[in-house]
């Protein structure tokens, strides 16, 4: 097990750093580049030209970024000259946010679409899996971006229940302002729902099928005990891979979503950053989210052994 994490681990620290090569070669083959962006459209090309050498950008770009490499050793992901903040600290700033906000609606979609799931399999063909499906079917196919102007119409104008746009400052005020993440919250997991209940729907029946589970009756359990020790816990596998592959977005924010409600996470950030062509601050996200993305894949890889005890490495 231990010589599969090792293994795992070396290959995510690969995939990060060919991430960053990636996007860092693209950062700078972009029309204007980084001096252009800091510079404004009026810059002269002998002050291009300087700036440029002052910062190390006329060098080989391997150069670049095996010097770009060893500040991320030392802690230093580069300097926003647009946020005239460093990236460590804008990151740090927005991350919790995304946090609470991805997070919260993740394990809300969780709690509710695996019962829903397995209402459906259970109730097949039936008027609740009819009523159920058709539901998720609409969410699934709803952009996010339209359900969150639906929400903010019904919600914010009509009733004028919730605001429309999320709490503004620091972390430390969403306390006091939830209501304010009502909305943003709601938005990400009405969708998320749609999604994970559609797979436990389909796992729950695959399950219902399965030899062990005519067994375990034959055993004389009851039904709510095939359920809950046999059932859950094998339809639970493709709901792990989902999780584990959700956890990017948990990091990298939802874009959208952030973008209609205003929501000061990593989503808005690297939108205004890519507007405002801040490669440092592009760079420093994407870095995030790839690490997210080879932990979450690890982590659903790890989860399959303590969800299913016959699968071992």
């Amino acid at each position: 097990m231990w010589g599969y994490v090792i293994r795992r681990v070396g290959q995510a620290v690969i995939v990060v750093i060919g991430v960053a090569l990636v996007v860092f070669i693209m950062t700078r083959l972009l029309p204007g580049g980084p001096a252009r962006a800091i510079l404004g459209v009026r810059a002269t090309r002998q002050e291009l030209a300087n700036w440029e050498r002052q910062n190390g950008y006329d060098e080989p770009i391997l150069l670049q970024f095996f010097n770009y490499l060893r500040q991320l050793l030392s802690g230093n992901l580069g300097f926003s000259y647009h946020l005239n903040q460093g990236v460590a600290s804008l990151i740090a700033e927005n991350l919790p946010k995304t946090l609470i906000l991805v997070g919260t609606s993740t394990i809300l979609a969780l709690l509710i679409a695996v019962p829903l799931g397995i209402i459906q399999a259970i109730r097949r063909n039936r008027p609740e899996d009819y009523a159920i499906t058709g539901f998720a079917f609409v969410l699934y196919s709803m952009p996010s971006f339209w359900l969150g102007l639906i929400l903010i119409s019904v919600f914010a104008i009509g009733l004028n229940w919730f605001p429309a746009i999320a709490p503004e400052g620091p972390i430390s005020s969403y306390l006091s302002n939830w209501n304010g993440l009502v909305l943003p919250v709601a938005t990400l997991t009405l969708i998320t729902v749609a999604s994970y209940s559609r797979y436990m729907r389909s796992s729950t029946l695959d399950s219902l099928v399965q030899d062990y589970i005519r067994t375990a009756r034959a055993k004389g359990l009851n039904f709510r005990q095939v359920l809950s020790r046999h059932v859950l816990r094998n339809s639970l596998i493709p709901i792990v891979t989902l999780v584990g592959l959700s956890l990017p977005a948990i990091f990298s924010g939802a874009l959208i979503t952030e973008t209609v409600y205003n929501y000061p996470g990593m989503g808005l950030l690297f939108f205004n950053s890519a507007l405002e062509r801040d490669y440092p601050t592009l760079l420093g996200v994407t870095l995030v989210v790839a690490i997210a993305t080879v932990a979450g894949s690890l982590l659903a890889d790890l989860l399959y052994a303590v969800v299913d005890p016959r699968v071992r490495y």
